[in-house]
């Protein structure tokens, strides 16, 4: 094999190499499509959890009675005696002022000692009741929740009423006993005391009739969003535990509704001391306050904080002590682990002397309770075709392939026309496609056709490299076999002296035999006779019938062979009989060689290939 072929075949294996290398790029390049900024675990969380996470209301309404009050004389006369000693001893001043704020000291501490129910009975319509937060875990509208969040103990409803709707009828009370102090000027100090003793006493002897208990969710109207269009819709309670320190638990049901999002639950080895808790849901510092529009207030919160240990309450419930913050309000969200998945339900908070909250303490349900409860109702959570959409476009949208993101954000808008974030996710990818941000890949088909397609070019380069190879192999003579005769030495002579090589491509190795050019790994029958053949059009004759005829001029003379030898042979057929052979220089019969003797000159490889070709076309078939 000559220095230029070597040289051609290292440039076609150079090529097949780098083609093979775009055909791995190519093939790999959606694994690389995300270039996208590493987004936020709580960003994801939030935009996942947080449709499902809804705001829960508990209302009590009825007719609030107190009686009236009335002064035992009795008791009261000796509590005047009493004051009376007090102010002999020194134990208080003397003044007027100082006697009455011992009156109601004492009074307050045993009001009933000192005060009796009369007629007549004074009422006012009440409405009580507070939100907690529910998230869904199933389709079809099943809603988990705390137990404290949909009903309240009889103790704590009358306190809840006294504290809402007695207010006025403390205050009037208070305000006739003190006026029954003749002489002493009712300043603040005294006048929360006087009030404090109706409170106790209106509290203690209330009533309510036809008390009437509601629980609803707050949903937002079809394509409304999170937005004032929200409405209340009844839920049903279906079962309930016991409020704090037990089981805190409740699940409701919402009917009529399908599509629902919801979350999936985990396990309690999901989290361990030290993992990031999530708690998702409504404090009550904004949905009570009067700062903030009501469609801020639907829009649940995340907070986040790490496990710090497992309790258990002397009921032998297991509780998780996080440091999420939480508030009045969050009661009943779920916590999710870094996976998004529940792990538990958001229950209580320590609270201060004064009743507000206390950061750094929230204590967390685990989620094997709210299996176990699940368990007992024969509700399996499961997630809907909402959610599982949702979650495929979330994921597209935050990878920047927002033209993949979009048409899965219409489909859920179609599947829950009521979805309160799937709207503005739908403006935010058109935008984003519009302001020329959308990163989305090729298809997989695009990637796919085109690493095929470079794979054939590779295929067919290999497949030509080893063509070419087996003809280098075959250009050699062959172990025990007389050597091909050799014409100038080996390359043809080229103009001003540069040589072309003696095999080239094409598919076959062109080999001078007595003048013709033969296919890569033919071999000739017989060598046509020395003289006569040779000036006939095609070469030479074929061989007749009957073998030898001897009557013929110059099929006398032997072909001499390479080594010397002759031997009588027949000559073959030519493989291109309707093409004049090219005689070329031969050194065992130079007589023929026709005048001039010239070596044939070739202008480049192409027209060796194109003439090569060009006889193959025209060639008769074989004899």
């Amino acid at each position: 094999m000559d220095g230029t072929f070597r040289k051609y075949l290292g440039r076609l294996t150079g090529g097949m190499a780098a083609l093979a290398a775009v055909a791995v790029v190519v093939t790999a390049a959606p694994a690389s499509a995300d270039t996208a900024d590493e987004v936020p675990v709580g960003t994801k969380l939030a935009a996942r959890t947080h449709p499902a996470v809804q705001l829960t209301s508990l209302t009590y309404s009825g007719e609030v009675v107190v009686p009236t009050s009335q002064v035992k004389q009795g008791p009261f006369q000796q509590l005047v005696d009493e004051a009376t000693q007090a102010v002999i001893s020194g134990k208080i001043p003397s003044d007027e002022r100082s006697i009455a704020k011992f009156l109601f000291q004492r009074m307050a501490a045993d009001v009933d000692r000192y005060l009796e129910p009369v007629t007549p009975e004074r009422t006012a319509k009440a409405q009580v009741g507070g939100m907690c937060t529910g998230w869904w875990v199933t389709p079809d509208g099943y809603m988990v929740t705390g137990a404290h969040c949909v009903e309240m103990s009889d103790d704590e409803l009358s306190q809840t009423f006294a504290q809402q709707a007695l207010q006025k009828f403390n205050k009037q009370d208070a305000k006739e006993i003190i006026n029954g102090l003749q002489g002493i000027e009712a300043d603040k100090e005294l006048l929360e005391l006087a009030q404090q003793v109706y409170v106790t006493f209106n509290t203690n002897h209330l009533q309510i009739r036809g008390l009437q208990k509601s629980l609803s969710v707050l949903q937002s109207l079809p394509g409304g969003g999170v937005d004032k269009t929200a409405k209340e819709v009844p839920a049903e309670l279906v079962s309930v535990g016991e409020s704090y320190p037990g089981k805190d638990f409740a699940l409701l049901k919402v009917n009529g509704q399908q599509n629902l999002p919801t979350v999936p639950l985990g396990d309690d080895a999901d989290v361990q001391t030290g993992n990031t808790l999530y708690i998702s849901g409504f404090p009550g510092l904004v949905t009570n306050t009067p700062w903030f529009s009501v469609e801020s207030k639907l829009d649940p919160a995340l907070t986040e904080g790490p496990y710090n240990a497992k309790r258990t309450t002397q009921e032998g419930v297991p509780y998780i002590q996080t440091q999420a913050p939480s508030y009045h309000g969050n009661s009943g969200g779920p916590v999710f682990s870094r996976a998004g998945k529940v792990v538990g339900m958001l229950i209580a908070g320590t609270v201060s002397e004064n009743g507000e909250a206390s950061e750094n303490e929230s204590f967390v349900l685990p989620v094997s309770v709210i299996k176990e409860k699940l368990n007992e109702k024969n509700i399996r959570p499961s997630a809907s075709m909402t959610t599982t959409k949702y979650n495929e476009a979330l994921d597209d949208f935050f990878l920047r392939h927002y033209k993949d993101a979009l048409p899965k954000f219409r489909e859920v808008q179609a599947l829950f026309p009521a979805h309160p974030y799937v709207a503005k996710y739908i403006t935010d990818s058109q935008q984003a496609i519009s302001s020329g941000k959308d990163e989305t890949p090729q298809p997989m088909w695009v990637w796919l056709a085109i690493g095929a397609g470079a794979l054939v070019v590779v295929g067919g380069g290999l497949l030509l490299l080893l063509v070419l190879r087996r003809r280098g192999k075959a250009s050699a003579s062959p172990q025990g076999q007389a050597p091909t005769p050799s014409y100038g030495g080996g390359p043809f002579p080229g103009p001003n002296g540069a040589s072309y090589p003696a095999q080239v491509g094409g598919g076959y190795a062109q080999q001078p035999v007595n003048g013709q050019v033969l296919p890569q790994g033919w071999q000739p029958q017989s060598l046509p006779p020395a003289g006569g053949d040779a000036q006939r059009p095609g070469g030479y004759e074929p061989p007749r019938p009957g073998g030898y005829d001897p009557q013929r001029p110059g099929e006398g003379a032997e072909p001499r062979r390479p080594d010397g030898a002759t031997q009588y042979v027949r000559p073959a057929p030519s493989p291109y009989a309707q093409q004049p052979a090219r005689s070329q220089p031969s050194q065992a019969a130079p007589a023929q060689a026709p005048a001039g003797g010239d070596a044939p000159q070739v202008a480049d490889l192409e027209r060796e290939i194109a003439e090569l070709r060009r006889q193959l076309q025209h060639r008769q078939p074989d004899a």
